[in-house]
């Protein structure tokens, strides 16, 4: 599970949510699955609710504003550091270490969203060698006319030699805010929304290196969920279980605490890594040689360590965990929204499973045995009964992992925006979020399920 003792953007975002405009109709999605009829139709309606954009293509690359990138061909197209547009000094606030590093910036054209949005998650895919790290901004136009400073919406690399992969805090304009890795609007009730943003990529390497980082992927996320306790039941329309790696955070407790006080928080990095191996990727003995030999799965610590935000203090940074799946061969990762089960059930029949966010009181989730104000599982299929098989990293070992939970139970904690804690206390939910691994090259079943649920 998360950690619960920190001010995350889940707790902060509660105010936010519990402020948003009651004419809210939905979260995200695109039609859903043909056998579901019903389903689809919600879906379809809802689909207005977010705007999944991102930057892929030589054509993309090629649109954009450069200063010192340049744009790569190939079968997977990206931006990287050409002729240096000039050096700059970092001082890692982790650290206290100051470097000089050459940099080059790459700025998207304007996207204006088919949504007017409440929050926004950017996110990346990138390979960042030694001696290089890249910096994600965000600079957006509000219904108001006015703009957004440029936000930083996190400082990356895939290792942790050069820099301490961060996201920054304080960054506000009294009208939007960034709280770890989400834009939120201050005051949604307002009826202020973010209607268009660009996106800036800044590249980083030591000086006269021709080493760079290589981005293949970048895009933002904007949503304007609803203000909700309930969601509508959807119906089922599919019965196929995936074959998931089954890894538990819980054997992990205790070990490697300089990254979250160790398992017990390691519910993000352990679902990611069951479904990077579901995709046949695995890191190598020489890379995991840093772990102690006498721990089990050692790829999950593995996992913490290299998702780990040394300002969030966690390893639940949603983009972080997109962009470590990505340093595998030929995976990308996205964050996004999505409507309902039948949008799970679209990418399920392509095969592709899918890590949700949820919170939950004990007795809101019939033998889960817990409760959360935020965790991790890995959708992994669905019984003929429609209930959904979840491998869920808060179990007591791998054996016990593989979990089936009530369909309209399970739906409800995780598309709800606003629930009650122990204490009855309105706090917020997280709206359907989900993160989607998949190869570089999907089948064209894959890119139709990706496809009809917002995703390209």
């Amino acid at each position: 599970m998360t950690r619960s003792h920190s001010m995350s953007r889940r707790t902060v975002l509660a105010a936010a949510v519990a402020a948003a405009a009651a004419g809210g109709t939905g979260s995200a999605s695109a039609a859903g699955s043909a056998s579901a009829s019903a389903g689809a139709a919600r879906a379809t309606a809802t689909a207005s609710l977010v705007d999944n954009r991102a930057w892929t293509s030589y054509t993309d690359w090629c649109g954009g504003v450069s200063a010192g990138t340049r744009v790569v061909a190939g079968s997977r197209p990206g931006v990287v550091i050409g002729r240096p547009a000039g050096t700059t000094d970092y001082t890692d606030p982790h650290t206290g270490a100051t470097g000089i590093w050459e940099y080059a910036e790459w700025t998207s054209p304007v996207h204006r969203l088919a949504v007017p949005s409440t929050e926004a998650i950017a996110f990346w895919n990138a390979h960042t060698p030694a001696g290089t790290w890249l910096q994600v901004e965000l600079k957006g136009t509000y219904t108001d006319g006015t703009d957004t400073p440029w936000y930083v919406m996190g400082r990356w690399a895939a290792g942790d030699q050069d820099i301490k992969r961060t996201s920054v805090d304080d960054q506000t304009d009294d009208k939007s805010s960034i709280w770890t890795d989400t834009f939120a609007i201050d005051a949604p009730a307002s009826g202020l929304r973010l209607v268009s943003y660009r996106l800036r990529l800044m590249l980083y390497r030591k000086p006269g290196s021709k080493a760079t980082p290589t981005v293949w992927r970048l895009g933002a996320m904007g949503s304007d969920i609803p203000d909700r306790f309930t969601v509508p039941e959807s119906t089922p329309g599919l019965a196929r279980e995936l074959t998931v790696p089954r890894y538990s955070q819980n054997i992990h407790v205790g070990q490697y605490p300089e990254y979250d006080n160790g398992g017990e928080a390691w519910c993000s990095p352990t679902s990611s890594q069951m479904i990077i191996e579901y995709w046949g990727r695995k890191p190598t003995a020489e890379v995991l040689a840093w772990v102690d030999p006498s721990y089990a799965d050692p790829q999950v610590c593995h996992a913490a360590r290299f998702t780990y935000d040394y300002q969030y203090e966690g390893c639940g940074n949603w983009p972080f965990n997109a962009a470590y799946a990505a340093t595998y061969k030929d995976l990308q990762g996205v964050v996004t929204r999505l409507g309902s089960l039948t949008d799970l059930e679209t990418l399920i029949g392509a095969g592709i499973p899918a890590i949700t966010s949820q919170s939950f009181l004990e007795e809101e989730l019939t033998g889960a045995g817990y409760g959360t104000s935020g965790h991790l599982m890995t959708v992994i299929g669905f019984t003929a009964d429609g209930d959904v098989i979840a491998n869920d990293p808060a179990s007591p070992g791998n054996e016990a992992v593989r979990r089936v939970y009530d369909r309209r139970e399970w739906e409800t904690i995780w598309l709800r925006t606003k629930r009650y804690n122990s204490t009855g206390k309105v706090v917020s939910g997280t709206g359907g979020v989900c993160y989607l691994y998949f190869p570089a090259r999907p089948t064209p079943q894959q890119a139709r399920a990706l496809a009809a649920v917002g995703v390209r």
